[in-house]
């Protein structure tokens, strides 16, 4: 996921003068957990949240899921410009509109991911909205402000560790009623990430054999991806017993430990003796990308998942890697369109093919956000959701 630093793109209109929208009248106080040193607790404080400008929608967040990127952000693994509200795995109620906005009412549910699109530019234009080119001028003037009148970035261009946020309509995917929104808010991102990484990035066709290093959040989904595409085998790989039993309810064919010395053979051996089609690599770390490659038949697909730390890098045996035909994709927040696919995510859901009220481990109030985020640290949950009054 992207770096929290404010970005010098071309805007998607011209806002005018910062400072007059740190002016306005109609600013909003809200409390928000805001990380104001990389490795520290998040700081609970008032702060303020100005109106949202054309093309932009304040929602009222109800819930907001916890995911490792938040973490690896607030722990400064990306670097970055303080103070900041991290946060954006969110779902709430659409409060206020901006001007232009178009088929989004105040009153409404929605979803709020981070993926922001100008639906002109050429990454647009081919439907690649995770890479558009022109970030909106929330980027340039953050709408929230500290106690006393500071600049305050919105992280990952959400900042929903808060009661409030605004974000630009593209961000905003409106759902029906029948929806928890502690579950609807993990279609924001690690229901997005992981099952997009199969359909969206990989494309992976129905009978392909599918391993699935890392079975937290976000390889759970890949999992869940993996079985809805009709996986011939799809295979959990973690070094946590109680990971690889969440991985076979989330449909998983087997569960290996990803420290046994036989781990390639025993893959082999489930694969028909050829090795896995795709691996996905759903945690950010070299040595899984490593392993990753021991585990490819010929004309395989390494699919990368997880946003590692700056700076960590893996190994490839070049003319190996040549012979076999082997391919590298990467994959950002799953190849997502929020409006097209979140949509379809809850029909699966409906379906009673995608488990979202289960991925839910525990439900927190912000003043307990850093309690919450201990309990992943530790990886004691699947998600945890911080809730809203």
């Amino acid at each position: 996921m992207s770096q929290i630093r404010l970005r010098s793109e071309p805007e998607f209109y011209n806002r005018g003068d910062i400072e007059t929208r740190r002016d306005a009248i109609r600013m909003t106080k809200i409390r928000a957990a805001v990380c104001r040193a990389f490795g520290a607790p998040l700081v609970i404080e008032d702060v303020t949240l100005a109106p949202p400008g054309p093309n932009e929608i304040r929602v009222e967040v109800k819930a907001c899921a916890i995911c490792h990127s938040d973490i690896s952000a607030a722990a400064g693994d990306w670097g970055g410009t303080l103070p900041v509200v991290l946060g954006h795995e969110a779902a709430g109620i659409v409060a206020e509109t901006g001007e232009r906005v178009e088929g989004i009412r105040p009153g409404d549910r929605v979803v709020v991911t981070l993926i922001r699109s100008c639906g002109h530019c050429p990454a647009c234009n081919e439907r690649a909205h995770v890479y558009c080119a022109a970030p909106p001028a929330l980027d340039a003037a953050t709408p929230i402000s500290g106690k006393s009148g500071e600049t305050v970035l919105q992280g990952l261009y959400t900042g929903a560790f808060a009661e409030q946020v605004v974000v630009h309509e593209s961000q905003v995917c409106v759902i029906d009623d029948d929806i928890p929104l502690a579950s609807a808010s993990l279609l924001a991102c690690g229901v997005l990430t992981g099952l997009g990484a199969v359909v969206n990035t990989a494309q992976m066709p129905a009978g392909a054999d599918a391993v699935v290093i890392g079975a937290g959040g976000v390889g759970l989904n890949t999992i869940q991806g993996a079985a809805i595409a009709g996986a011939r085998t799809a295979v959990a790989i973690d070094i946590a017993s109680d990971k690889l039993e969440a991985a076979r309810r989330f449909g998983a064919t087997h569960a290996l430990d990803g420290r046994d010395p036989e781990l390639a053979e025993k893959v082999q051996a489930l694969t028909g003796g050829r090795g896995a089609s795709h691996v996905f690599v759903t945690v950010g770390a070299g040595p899984a990308f490593d392993q990753a490659m021991t585990l490819l038949r010929k004309g395989g697909a390494c699919v990368l998942v997880g946003m590692p730390a700056d700076g960590v890098t893996g190994t490839i045996p070049i003319a190996d890697f040549a012979a076999a035909g082997y391919r590298i994709i990467g994959s950002k927040m799953g190849s997502g369109r929020p409006k097209t696919d979140i949509p379809l995510l809850i029909d699966y859901y409906r379906q009673g093919r995608l488990k979202l009220d289960e991925l839910v481990t525990g439900r927190y109030p912000l003043d307990e956000i850093n309690e919450a985020i201990a309990s992943v640290r530790r990886g004691e949950a699947l998600r945890n959701v911080i809730v809203f009054d």
